[in-house]
């Protein structure tokens, strides 16, 4: 277990349940968010031995961290102290909604060593946010970024939401052009997805949500990685771009298909051969993990044949893609020896590029990437090559 150096903790308490989501949340309740946070620091302290641990990321989300008061905040920041190095923790990550926030919360995290905040604005429109569920406006948004900015977080992490409900090409330009006017380092965008047990989902279900048609979200995507270059701001990833040096490290180890702890309810980790998924119902998760000092739901053991499709799908949705040597170094076998075919199909689909032993998506690639991914889940002779792996 000393190979697992990131660390993600779940908060799933909101003041409010946007219309697209579909994480474990919970409206916040300010006794049971006392609750929560004394089981999910007992889960920790059983999971984890010893204290003063090292570790290069930890990442707090949600739901939103900050709708705890501050109060739970110290409390649980405490133990988070004492449990690990924040010293020389590499990244210490929370995530924040615009409003939610104020100068008492700013200090407080600063002075526990969170060194990055992502926070979600997804519109920067007052009509369209409050018709995704938002609770927060526009001014709301500067407001927070001076916030940051005046408690010395250098490191922010704007997300935008694109392919909205009646959204145009030029609505999106507009947002995301005044997005990029705060000139910060890291911004996500993803297009929305419509998700089971969701507001818009059964919207969509009545007929009663008009999405964008296709070509007008894929013209959302060309524009957004087209500005994005002119800024300097380098797409690392499907839908993650950043300024050289202020990449997401923490993300960077899904995408590495690298190990870490997942703790909090719904929380998911990946640890030597297995991926693990806690408890989603609150009651039942602080029960388990007050009770147990555990509240794992699932444990899935990982195969070689799961661990390399994974190791495909993940790190394939990198810009810097997969490199050739290293899987085989990792693996014993080349991609080529695995997926001779379908690589060579996708390379002549225009889907993938191969320079210097590393495939890499096309932009085109990008934009159909469930297709590319599905080749190499589909693959007839995978099982007979895994054998040869395996003896």
């Amino acid at each position: 277990m000393d190979s697992i150096k990131a660390v993600y903790i779940h908060i799933p308490f909101c003041k409010q349940i946007c219309h697209y989501c579909n994480f474990v949340k919970y409206f916040y309740m300010e006794n049971k968010a006392d609750d929560y946070v004394e089981a999910l620091i007992h889960e920790i302290d059983c999971s984890i031995s010893g204290y003063n641990v090292h570790v290069n990321t930890i990442y707090m989300g949600g739901g939103t961290p900050t709708a705890l008061n501050i109060k739970q905040l110290k409390r649980l920041f405490n133990f988070l102290d004492r449990k690990f190095n924040l010293d020389t923790c590499k990244e210490f990550t929370i995530e924040i909604n615009p409003g939610d926030i104020d100068q008492e919360k700013a200090k407080l995290l600063s002075s526990y060593g969170v060194n990055r905040v992502s926070f979600g604005v997804q519109v920067m429109d007052d009509e369209m946010l409050r018709e995704i569920g938002r609770m927060h406006c526009v001014k709301d948004v500067y407001e927070t970024v001076n916030i940051l900015t005046e408690n010395k977080f250098h490191n922010i992490s704007l997300d935008l939401i694109y392919a909205l409900p009646n959204q145009t090409v030029a609505h999106f330009e507009k947002t995301l052009n005044d997005a990029l006017q705060f000139g910060l380092p890291h911004y996500s965008t993803y297009a929305l997805q419509i998700e089971p047990k969701t507001v818009f989902f059964h919207k969509q279900n009545k007929g009663q949500l008009q999405r964008p048609p296709e070509d007008a979200e894929v013209e959302m995507y060309r524009i957004l990685q087209q500005e994005m270059k002119i800024r300097g701001i380098e797409q690392y990833e499907i839908s993650n771009f950043a300024k050289p040096g202020f990449e997401s490290k923490h993300n960077l180890t899904y995408w590495n298909n690298d190990y870490y702890y997942g703790f909090g309810a719904g929380a998911h980790g990946y640890i030597p051969g297995k991926r693990v998924s806690n408890l989603k119902p609150l009651g039942m998760y602080m029960r388990s993990a007050k009770e147990d000092g555990s509240a794992i739901e699932e444990i899935d053991e990982i195969t070689i044949k799961d661990q390399i499709e994974e190791e495909l799908f993940l790190q394939l949705r990198k810009t810097s893609g997969i490199n050739n040597k290293m899987f085989q170094k990792k693996y014993g076998l080349s991609l080529e020896q695995l997926y001779a075919n379908e690589l060579q199909e996708l390379l002549e689909q225009g889907l993938l590029s191969l320079k210097d032993g590393n495939y890499r998506l096309t932009d085109r690639g990008m934009l159909l990437g469930d297709r590319v991914f599905s080749k190499f889940l589909m693959m007839q002779s995978f099982d007979d090559k895994i054998i040869q792996l395996e003896s």
